[in-house]
């Protein structure tokens, strides 16, 4: 007996009806991007592991998915890189490509790649694909679509205050109430200084990042296996534990960073992003989190991470500044700000608050039924007509019993039935049911067309 077929862990099907709503979401996002004057482009999904290894840290590079090479992969392994067991070392011998992790970082080399040809500052979104070999759990897949928005060729912070707006402004669309947290990497610089650890930047970011995940203790016992300090960790532990209001957090942040001139730049940047984008107004929740890292070491200013409020799950939204990304693909001192909206936990959030509306998933709102070869012929006319005006409209395809392609009808939630029979043919009209309640209606086809499109000006009313 043949295997029942299955797919990867961490990837999913969807259906006709979850299609819909994931376009809903895509159609939501896209509309505000476009908006704020964003352009698309798209990208290959597997990029040279040059392009990706290195960009995201030590805990990123483990989540890259390799391609093998094509052909004879191990041509160029020797019995002794086996033995070795060294991962990095057999990587780059039988591996080239890899599945892209995030859009930032194929965003900037295509920046680097096609420069000649953009207008800077260049705003562009892209709504794809990215795959991490994470261990798979509720909210976290493998295989997840990310939509992002980018300016690059600019250092004002109005694009800081400009994203935030728009990530407002999706979630308001959505009906999702969030949480925008925010800190600074020039503020985590100055904590790591101040607390006498300039040099283990990228280890407290990677575990401080985890904070949420594993709480405080699990952090501190990373920190002390990363070889950070008691005592730096004892000075760093009120930066994590901070309370009260976003301006308190600032007044002490500006108090204990005094001796740090890059942690000071830091705080006024945040200072500005924050006030700038409350002056202006905004429905979500703004918050000063200081253990906020993002775990990816191309961050160079503000930092973001998006949260919904009424349902337990990761990050819904996030993105941040960096500065010098473009240069390691050889364009140095490119500035650019960007935030990634996470699709697929954007939908896990409006099923779990049932905050789809009915428009998400459009159903055809008219089938004639098939009484043969004559009737429909007629009735292809008419569907041709209701069409054009807009009508989601079809035929049933066969000539099959009436209780067949009326429970079809049932079955895809078809509002409305045509009938095209001989007396309908000789009187040039056709009947109309509603499903809903049986009342059907024998009228002209322009009077058809009304009705149907009266019906769903009332079902979005209602």
């Amino acid at each position: 007996m043949a295997q029942k077929p299955s797919i990867p862990k961490g990837t999913r099907d969807f259906g006709p009806e979850e299609t819909a709503k994931r376009n809903y979401i895509f159609e939501t996002i896209r509309d505000v991007f476009q908006l704020y004057g964003f352009s698309q482009i798209e990208t290959p999904a597997m990029e040279n592991l040059s392009t990706l290894m290195g960009k995201y840290g030590e805990e990123g590079d483990k989540l890259l998915f390799k391609i093998l090479n094509s052909g004879n992969w191990m041509k160029d392994l020797t019995p002794a890189d086996v033995e070795s067991g060294e991962y990095a070392k057999l990587t780059s011998k039988v591996s080239e490509k890899g599945l892209r992790y995030d859009l930032t970082v194929p965003f900037a080399r295509y920046v680097v790649q096609h420069r000649q040809d953009l207008t800077m500052p260049f705003k562009r979104y892209q709504i794809q694909p990215v795959w991490r070999a994470d261990r798979p759990q509720k909210g976290r897949y493998r295989e997840f679509y990310q939509c992002d928005a980018d300016i690059v060729g600019s250092d004002s912070l109005i694009n800081e205050v400009e994203l935030l707006q728009m990530i407002d402004e999706v979630f308001d669309r959505l009906g999702i109430r969030i949480v925008i947290k925010l800190n600074n990497r020039k503020i985590l610089t100055g904590i790591a200084e101040i607390i006498g650890e300039p040099d283990k930047l990228t280890d407290i970011t990677t575990a401080i990042d985890k904070i949420e995940k594993i709480g405080e203790d699990k952090v501190v016992e990373e920190l002390l296996s990363r070889g950070l300090k008691e005592k730096s960790i004892d000075l760093l532990k009120p930066f994590l534990n901070m309370s009260g209001t976003t301006a308190g957090k600032l007044d002490f942040l500006k108090v204990q960073l005094a001796d740090s001139p890059t942690g000071l730049l830091g705080v006024a940047e945040m200072e500005e992003v924050i006030n700038e984008t409350e002056s202006i107004g905004i429905n979500a929740i703004l918050e000063l989190d200081t253990s906020l890292a993002r775990g990816l070491n191309y961050y160079t200013g503000t930092i973001i991470e998006v949260k919904a409020r009424d349902v337990e799950i990761g990050s819904i939204s996030g993105g941040g500044r960096y500065d010098n990304l473009t240069g390691i693909f050889g364009m140095p001192g490119l500035s650019g700000v960007g935030i990634s909206f996470g699709a697929d936990r954007i939908y896990d959030v409006l099923n779990s608050l049932e905050l789809f509306p009915s428009t998400a998933t459009p159903s055809t709102e008219v089938m004639f039924v098939n009484f043969g070869s004559e009737e429909s012929k007629v009735a292809m006319k008419m569907l041709k007509e209701m069409r054009k005006a807009g009508i989601m409209a079809e035929i049933y395809p066969d000539q099959a019993k009436m209780k067949k392609q009326m429970s079809y009808a049932n079955d895809r939630n078809i509002s409305h039935v045509a009938i095209v029979g001989e007396d309908e043919i000789k009187a040039n009209k056709l009947t109309v049911k509603r499903m809903a309640d049986g009342v059907q209606h024998t009228v002209e086809l322009k009077e058809a067309i009304r009705l149907i499109i009266d019906y769903r000006q009332q079902e979005l009313s209602e």
